[in-house]
């Protein structure tokens, strides 16, 4: 009897476990839980595959561990294949548990290669694709239309059902139609509809995508694909000659702040002053040194550093013209072979000046915020630096402009450009106006190189790139004509960048060289060349 008892005992508490295991909850791993071994496999393929895999799953911390793995911050043991992420504050969290615990010092960083970026890549745009921030909706489309991650497709529909920004709905439709023009399953109609949208969006990326179309394609397909293809390449060859012109204005902005000043000295003086590229030379020394001073005491000013050198650099570099004409030019007027010889020992002895007191190493000069960055105008990439540089040049001119035509001292300045005895003879004091207007030309020149410290290496030698293109501008536009300066500038610059892409940049100045010899010849006073009743020879 008490066998008996005793067994049945036993059958009731085999039992009692039996049930209780039917009815305990289960600890499932999910597909999250699933895919963090494969990353500790230390191989590509399972790196990809677990990312796709942690992407789909839905998991709360999904994006936080592809974009850890992304950062480097994703670390696994390769004894235990235990994989941790890695906190800004360098705590460890173990994935698989989520309870913050140290990690060995056997761990390694999870490795990547083009197809784990890629990867990365489309799971943090489909994963972000529903987010709050519009910019980040943005980015998500972007990747996903790179990837062309046939998975996100479904995410892709919902999003773009939900989306109200116009911006980022365009976007939405140009991924959702590269991943229909590949995928082998599309419809024709979907397939041809797909090729329009992205036709319509005629960049390389678009172009890359329309060649992509399988060959097995119908006929109607290969058809719609065609004319896409070229009226994307139509698009492309405008925005290419867009650009071009672009740089080539950007380029003659450039070439027009450094010429200016030498066009009026020139003009006036008959001097050819080979040390005008020093006075550029100075203004960006002079931009280099107010930097230095706000940097160390002033930081907060930095973003005004570029007006606060404005006004210094026209009268350091206006101040040392006047004295170069005062102590050395006024003395060789009417031998201008004497002139140059003086005027390009005076470059090198203000080169080495420079030299010994900054060093002949380059000086670094930062960009205010509001000159940093770039955006994009249809096909056209433009800087910010470049506008400004732009807009400074073309305002330059017009204040010159002003100076010149509603002035006293502009009067004077023309009068003795045109006849300088007749000037003289009237009561000008031809001495005065000449030390003057080298002075201005001279301060021109320094507030050009605080233009030119924003896009060329400040050194002794930058104004010896620019003094041979300033005397070409000056010459080919008509001496001391300013209309035919800013002519001249911007139309040498737009040649010299349509020449580049299919003569080199030297050969392409060699030609544009020739061609203004060519040119004088034919018009020796250029391309305006001043009139009155007795100019000058």
């Amino acid at each position: 009897m008490s066998i008996l008892r005793a067994t049945s005992r036993k059958f009731a508490a085999i039992l009692f476990l039996l049930v209780a295991g039917l009815y305990a909850p289960q600890s499932h791993a999910g597909p999250f839980e699933d895919a963090l071994p494969k990353l500790a496999a230390d191989s590509f393929s399972d790196t990809a595959d677990a990312i796709a895999a942690i992407a789909a799953s839905g998991h709360a911390d999904a994006e936080a561990v592809i974009s850890g793995i992304s950062a480097g911050r994703v670390l696994f043991d390769p004894a235990t294949k235990i994989v941790y992420l890695r906190a800004a504050d360098g705590s460890t969290m173990n994935l698989a548990t989520g309870a913050v615990e140290a990690a060995p010092s056997t761990t390694r960083t999870v490795r990547q290669n083009n197809r784990v970026r890629m990867t990365i890549d489309a799971a943090l745009g489909t994963l972000r694709l529903m987010s709050p921030d519009p910019q980040k909706r943005l980015a998500a489309a972007s990747a996903v239309f790179k990837s062309r991650d046939a998975s996100a497709l479904k995410l892709l529909n919902e999003a773009l059902a939900k989306e109200t920004d116009a911006r980022v709905k365009k976007v939405l439709a140009e991924a959702r139609a590269a991943i229909l023009i590949v995928a082998p399953n599309t419809s024709e109609k979907d397939r041809i509809d797909a090729i329009q949208l992205i036709g319509a969006k005629g960049d390389n990326d678009a172009l890359a995508l329309l060649r992509a179309v399988p060959a097995s394609a119908t006929a109607d397909v290969k058809a719609a694909t065609a004319s896409a293809i070229e009226a994307v390449e139509r698009s492309l060859a405008f925005w290419e000659v867009s650009q071009n012109v672009w740089y080539g204005l950007s380029l003659g902005s450039v070439l027009l702040l450094a010429a200016i000043g030498l066009a009026i000295t020139f003009g006036v003086m008959g001097v050819i002053n080979m040390a005008h590229g020093e006075m550029v030379m100075l203004g960006a020394y002079v931009t280099f040194v107010v930097q230095e001073v706000i940097r160390q005491n002033y930081p907060g000013l930095f973003d005004y550093s570029l007006a606060i050198a404005l006004p210094l650099a026209f009268l350091t570099a206006g101040f040392v013209g006047v004295l170069i004409e005062r102590g050395v030019i006024r003395f060789l007027y009417g031998r201008p072979l004497e002139t140059l010889l003086a005027t390009w020992g005076l470059s090198l002895i203000l080169q080495q000046a420079v030299r010994t007191a900054f060093g002949p190493t380059n000086r670094e000069v930062g960009a205010p915020s509001w000159m940093s960055g770039a955006f994009e105008l249809g096909g056209l990439s433009i800087t910010y630096n470049r506008l400004w540089i732009i807009v400074f040049s073309m305002s330059v001119f017009v204040a010159l402009l002003f100076v010149l035509r509603f002035t006293r001292f502009g009067l004077e300045m023309r009068a003795v450009t045109q006849n300088r005895r007749m000037a003289s003879s009237m009561g000008i004091r031809t001495g005065y106006v000449d030390a003057l207007t080298f002075g201005l030309g001279s301060g021109i020149a320094g507030i050009a190189g605080v233009a030119l410290s924003q896009i060329d290496n400040v050194s002794p030698n930058l104004g010896q790139g620019y003094i041979i293109d300033s005397f070409l501008v000056v010459v080919f536009g008509g001496v001391g004509n300013l209309f035919g300066t800013l002519i001249a500038a911007l139309s040498l610059g737009i040649a010299n960048k349509f020449l580049e892409p299919f003569a080199g940049a030297v050969l392409g100045k060699i030609v544009i060289l020739v061609l203004i010899i060519i040119f004088i010849q034919k018009k020796p006073r250029g391309l305006f060349a001043l009139k009155g009743r007795a100019v000058e020879a």
